[in-house]
């Protein structure tokens, strides 16, 4: 009898358990509704109003809103590039919006994504509109789009912190060496630097020349900009540069005209207000990005579609099993049966397969290429490049009809790299030993407590060379050129947008509304109407999907502090399985 009661208690409390845990998602999830639902009426701007663009956020391609991160003491805010350009172009064509107010801040990411951004602003400025640019202090990036306003200010304590480009290499043989792990690297091309951290303590030659390339590249195209929009010498601007001016007091800014004025945040606003019409004694009178974005236009709605799909992250599988995989973007094979969906979808007469990605898995890649040709032969597809569409993401692209590409898009990297490890030093270290039974001679290929033979290795990077080929095949037959052809510009190296397109790897330089075009010409279309075909997952979705993951993940930032970026790095880097296609790093400097 006493087994009894305690298996109805028991079962009891699971139930209540159960349903507490039902109740308590219900009423999160009516929150969220509820907090989803708040702005998703279109925006209606009274007179004078002015579109206030604060750059202090993420830019990323695509922006997944969650209602609960002010709840779970965590920050969610991002920009989307397409959202932002959405906004400036509804701000440009509302006669009640008078200006844009740039508000300076950290913003980071991509030079793509801000070239964009920038080259929409200088189209609002055409329309006989301010903008008036203010901040505290500018980072690169943020100064990089307010050089284009027509007045920019700074705080008296502030600092336009324009010190150039740098790419750090962190070497771990050292430590290998120190812990007693023996890197094998399989790679083929000279510039493929992805694994030179385990067998280098400094950049090879061949990647220091392509950094010194492509740095150069991008830095060259904001200061020009800067300088023509500025009106500086390129002479003085050097000088602010190489002399650490920016360092120095904010009036070298204004004494070197990259700022018009010291003023507070009170008085650029006046201004403000005076420019839009507005009471000077009164508030300013603001709306923000999603708001602008919001205000209705009359939409082109015809049956002929072009789909635009949008891959961005590292190219991988989808670990959604994992808590740290929640905020994670990845490029799962998922993608390809987006890619089918689009094929088989008789409205969609044209796609445009927007990538951002710095690459990732061979495999993966591969299943997705295949999808992209197969589209290819029923309906034009163009790509577009964000920020980077680097080895496996040049892979995703090269079977396109074009390819539209920024010019400060990082792209190319063709080639490929494995690693396997030898942790028999470090076993040693701590004691351990291992034994083995096996049924056939490659049985424990890759085992890691012990060093590889040669005969091993012979394999291993026959593979690789093999997938290699296979890339250069790809690539061959997507860009109608020689297989040497393509070697002669790929063995791992990475190419800005504008020097891809001298070596014929991308078709044009420009935007999505580019890649629109292009589709539309390749469809023969002159009515059509652009649709999304896989767009951000509300929140709703993702919290259906994965609700506990978000709380797993708060838990473990709170408990790992400031170490929770690092252990997540790490984490990938363990994720990493087979042959890899990948950019090796990414540009710092915004």
């Amino acid at each position: 009898m006493k087994q009894f009661f305690k298996t109805v208690f028991a079962s009891t409390l699971g139930v209540l358990v159960a349903c507490g845990i039902m109740t308590i998602g219900s009423i999160f999830f009516i929150l969220g509704v509820a907090a989803s639902g708040e702005g998703s009426a279109a925006y209606k701007p009274e007179k004078n109003t002015v579109f206030k663009l604060s750059l202090n956020a993420p830019l990323v391609d695509q922006v997944v809103k969650n209602p609960f991160s002010e709840l779970m003491g965590e920050s969610n805010e991002q920009l989307s590039v397409s959202n932002v350009i959405k906004a400036i172009r509804r701000a440009k064509n509302n006669e009640n919006i008078k200006g844009i107010y740039l508000e300076a801040g950290a913003l980071s990411g991509g030079f793509a994504g801000v070239e964009a951004i920038r080259r929409e602003l200088k189209d609002f400025k055409d329309s006989g509109k301010f903008i008036v640019a203010y901040g505290d202090y500018y980072t690169q990036g943020s100064y990089y789009i307010c050089s284009v306003a027509d007045s920019v200010y700074l705080n008296p304590q502030g600092s336009v912190s324009l010190i150039g480009l740098a790419s750090q290499g962190i070497f771990y043989t050292g430590l290998a060496e120190k812990l007693g792990v023996e890197h094998y690297i399989f790679k083929v091309g000279t510039y493929k630097s992805a694994v030179e951290p385990y067998f280098l303590k400094k950049f090879s030659d061949a990647n220091r020349e392509q950094l010194t390339s492509f740095l150069g590249s991008i830095w060259n195209n904001v200061t020009t900009a800067i300088e023509q929009d500025r009106n500086i010498p390129a002479e003085q601007l050097n000088k602010y540069l190489n002399e650490g001016l920016a360092i120095g007091d904010a009036s070298n800014a204004v004494e070197y005209k990259l700022a018009d004025a010291l003023r507070y945040r009170y008085e650029v606003e006046n201004s403000i207000k005076a420019l839009a019409g507005q009471n000077t004694n009164g508030k300013l009178k603001t709306a923000g990005v999603d708001k602008i974005a919001s205000i209705a236009e009359k939409a082109k709605d015809s049956k002929n579609k072009i789909a635009i799909l949008y891959a961005e992250g590292e190219i991988r599988d989808d670990d959604s099993s994992s808590p740290f995989s929640v905020n994670d973007k990845i490029i799962s094979e998922k993608m390809a049966k987006e890619l089918r969906k689009l094929k088989d979808d008789d409205n969609v007469k044209a796609v445009v397969f927007r990538v951002n990605s710095p690459g990732g898995s061979a495999y993966i890649s591969e299943q997705i290429w295949k999808e992209v040709a197969e589209l290819k032969a029923k309906k034009p597809i163009v790509v577009s490049m964000g920020d980077y569409a680097a080895s496996g993401g040049y892979y995703i692209s090269c079977a396109a009809n074009k390819i539209v590409a920024e010019r400060t898009t990082l792209t190319g990297s063709i080639g490929v790299f494995g690693v396997v490890r030898n942790l028999t030093g470090t076993f040693e270290k701590v004691g351990v030993t291992t034994d083995v039974v096996k049924t056939n001679t490659y049985a424990d290929l890759g085992d890691m407590s012990r060093p590889m033979r040669e005969d091993e290795k012979a394999l291993i990077q026959r593979s690789v060379e093999h997938t290699y080929d296979l890339f250069l095949t790809r690539c061959a037959d997507g860009r109608g050129m020689t297989k040497a052809e393509i070697d002669s510009i790929g063995q791992g190296r990475i190419w800005t947008g504008e020097q891809a397109l001298e070596r014929g790897l991308v078709d044009k330089l420009g935007g999505m509304d580019d890649a629109i075009k292009e589709a539309a010409t390749l469809a023969e279309l002159t009515d059509y109407s652009v649709t999304y075909a896989d767009g951000p997952k509300d929140f709703f979705t993702k919290y259906m999907e994965k609700k506990m993951d978000e709380v797993k993940v708060s838990m473990i930032k709170n408990m790992l502090g400031d170490e929770y970026e690092l252990f997540s790095t790490i984490r990938k880097a363990k994720t990493e399985k087979g042959i890899i296609a990948r950019m090796p790093f990414d540009v710092k400097g915004l």
